[in-house]
């Protein structure tokens, strides 16, 4: 190496912190999304074949934000990447992709790759990436993992989707209860290499193996090394490894747990949830209620066109066949309506009104529900107040859109009969918004699913007949 070329790599060594701090304040925006010219960046060094400087830009990048970049390119691109990739971090950036992008990359990834990017997850998040792989692979794959790691995967794809099961990692930090903490700890600075990577609690467990405490690790830092782990351990909030996910999320959430011991039926020990997997079932059971309410799921920013279809279509038709429903009501009312046409300027505004009351009460009722605040026992007094709400509201709105009415048209019958209409339908709508999704969760269908078409129904069908029944009766 001549002199001038070392003294540039000395140089370039010396600037590495720096650049690669400079890479990592251009990625990212102060909202921590990916910038568009860092993106670019990316591609142009795709283009040019320029592996160093791919390895360079993917390097400032956290997993998480690698992850991200994956959705903004091809499939080609993201192909390029992938070669340029350790499995240290491809194993890290496999468990943060979207599960579209992941089922595409896990097939481009070779088997022994993936086997030993798999070995530096937890169980749990192996165990996440094997159950996207095709029967073949997933077979191909376990086969190439020491059998250690392929059993925890094996076992935890043995329990239900979407239970404690499934989202336990498998490694914990358990102690006998006649230990003392000076003991606890020279064991595990002995047994370092077979300790969980992160981890905020010491299960102390019987004899059988059964969770009787838990020392957190700070407590554990704190007392002396004679201190016995029983003197200083906690209550701990066990889960059923059959548990649903939602529910665990719901226990975390109530009792302000950092981790939880997952047992078996017999009450033994088999794993740990930990506060980052409830974050992200949390994420996901929030916006599957959000989407949900909306009549569609989630598609995914790369998600097939038919998919999309497949997942809207059925509840479009399902909205169509209620508002034909609807037009019936206002087809026994067409003589009505031909003798004033007035009526068909403001009978969409009575329906209108009662649906926007009856998404306010349906959302607050499935969130409540959602989050176990409405149950049997005080189902009746939310009814009663949604009622109450729903006529004050119709009152309010009845006296300011009426005399709105009577301003234009001039006709005070017209505007009583509005009015009236209105007060009726926000009633009904707000009756209907709280009582669909508790019937629904009563018969044990999913309420965020399957209560706005009911109530859409409800509203459009009460506003129509309410506005042209009272028109029948008063104005003619």
């Amino acid at each position: 190496m001549s002199r001038e070329t070392a003294d540039l790599s000395e140089a370039r060594d010396d600037l590495a912190p720096e650049l690669e701090e400079d890479l990592e304040d251009l990625a990212l925006g102060e909202d921590y999304a990916l910038n568009p010219d860092f993106v670019a960046m990316v591609v142009d060094a795709a283009d040019r074949g320029d592996a160093e400087r791919l390895r360079e830009l993917l390097g400032a990048l956290h997993p998480a934000d690698v992850a991200d970049l994956m959705g903004f390119l091809s499939a080609d691109y993201r192909e390029e990447i992938l070669a340029h990739l350790a499995p240290e971090a491809l194993a890290e950036i496999l468990s943060e992709l979207d599960t579209e992008i992941r089922e595409e990359v896990l097939e481009t990834v070779s088997p022994a790759t993936l086997a030993k990017a798999l070995g530096e997850l937890d169980s749990d998040d192996a165990a996440d990436v094997v159950d996207d792989l095709e029967d073949d692979k997933r077979a191909q794959v376990l086969a190439a993992m020491p059998e250690t790691e392929r059993t925890a995967i094996e076992s935890s794809l043995s329990y239900e989707d979407e239970t404690a099961g499934r989202l336990m990692q498998r490694e914990v930090v358990a102690a006998p209860q006649f230990w003392t903490v000076g003991q606890t700890i020279d064991h595990f600075r002995k047994e370092a290499d077979d300790l969980p990577e992160l981890f905020f609690d010491v299960y102390v467990v019987d004899p059988s193996y059964r969770p009787v405490g838990a020392c957190p690790v700070s407590h554990l830092l704190r007392a002396r090394r004679d201190t016995p782990l029983a003197s200083i351990m906690e209550p701990v909030t066990e889960i059923p490894v059959g548990m649903d996910q939602e529910e665990v999320a719901y226990i975390f959430d109530k009792y302000h747990l950092i981790s939880a011991p997952v047992v078996e039926p017999g009450g033994r020990l088999v794993g740990q949830i930990t506060v980052d997997d409830i974050v992200g079932v949390i994420q996901d059971e929030s916006e599957e209620d959000i989407l949900a309410l909306a009549g569609v799921s989630d598609a995914g920013r790369n998600a097939a066109v038919l998919d999309i279809i497949r997942a809207r279509l059925p509840w479009l038709m399902v909205n169509t066949i209620t508002a034909a429903l609807a037009a019936g009501v206002i087809r026994a009312f067409e003589g009505e309506i031909g003798k004033l046409v007035t009526l068909a300027i403001l009978m969409p505004i009575v329906a209108s009104l009662g649906g926007n009351a009856g998404t306010q009460a349906l959302a607050v009722a499935v969130r409540a529900l959602a989050s176990k605040e409405l149950s049997d026992v005080n189902a009746y007094r939310t009814v009663v107040r949604e009622m109450i709400v729903g006529l004050a509201n119709g009152v309010a709105l009845a006296v300011v859109t009426g005399g709105v009415v009577y301003a234009l048209f001039g006709n005070m019958l017209l505007a009583l009969t509005f009015g009236l209409a209105l007060v009726i339908n926000l009633f009904v709508a707000s009756l209907a918004g709280v009582m669909a999704p508790l019937l629904l969760e009563r018969i044990g269908r999913d309420p965020a699913v399957s209560s706005s078409v009911f109530v859409t129904f409800a509203t459009d069908f009460t506003g129509f007949f309410a506005f042209l029944g009272l028109a029948a009766l008063i104005l003619t």
